[in-house]
């Protein structure tokens, strides 16, 4: 069986209504992203951190996947799939992917400070007082700027081994990330899912640009794949 990696970011989660909260002047939500995004913010200000990672979480479970997410869990039935996304909300899972790696952490979880770092479920606020079972306080399991990205050696071995790589809902700007599409094996093919993309066909070998939204384009791919069978090398135009 072919196997397809994606490689997905904040577009396909914005198309469900989650904003992506970075706007031009590089604030979230008018803080500055060291603010709320850095080991150094949260130990300034914690409260500040916790708080806007929860209202981030509230935000997160009123929303719902959307035909994006629902097309590459169906793509599953044909295809070896694994999901590599940079976004820390869980949608991909809801719309039934089996196999999800989360560069940049994940919201519903915490993290403990203490040397352990045991990982919770956390669905709720995350409040100062909370501590984990050693007694440490707990923190979002959120990779912040700074941070290492624990899981991309992992990420770089499954773009490696892709014969179909789908880039969605990621302008390939933000390293060490973007930089996954240059694992990719000799000839495989890579799709960009993006209504503005920054990259043109020929920019990269054997890549194919679907300029549409993640909710569209997406399922769009999707069924051309499916239609062209995962024995082939792929979709035709």
């Amino acid at each position: 069986m072919k196997k397809v990696v994606v490689l997905s970011g904040a577009g396909i989660s914005a198309d469900s209504g989650l904003r992506t909260f970075r706007d031009a002047g590089g604030l979230w939500e008018g803080h500055d992203v060291m603010e709320v995004a850095s080991p150094e913010g949260f130990a300034r200000n914690p409260g500040l951190v916790l708080e806007f990672y929860n209202q981030r979480r509230r935000q997160l479970l009123e929303v719902s996947p959307n035909p994006g997410h629902l097309a590459l869990a169906a793509l599953e039935k044909h295809f070896e799939v694994d999901v590599v996304t940079q976004n820390v909300d869980d949608l991909h899972e809801r719309a039934g992917s089996s196999r999800v790696l989360h560069l940049h952490g994940e919201l519903l979880k915490a993290r403990s400070t203490g040397p352990g770092q045991r990982v919770y479920p956390w669905r709720g606020d995350l409040l100062a007082s909370d501590r984990c079972g050693e007694g440490y306080p707990l923190r979002p399991h959120i990779v912040w700027f700074g941070e290492a990205v624990p899981m991309l050696e992992q990420a770089a071995a499954l773009a490696m081994q892709a014969d179909i790589l789908i880039v969605v809902g990621t302008s390939l700007q933000v390293y060490p990330a973007a930089g996954l599409v240059h694992y990719r094996k000799a000839g495989s093919r890579m799709f960009l899912v993006d209504p503005r993309p920054n990259l043109r066909e020929g920019d990269l070998e054997s890549l194919e640009i679907i300029a549409e939204r993640a909710a569209t384009g997406l399922p769009i791919l999707v069924r051309r794949l499916i239609d062209t069978g995962p024995g082939s090398d792929g979709p035709t135009p």
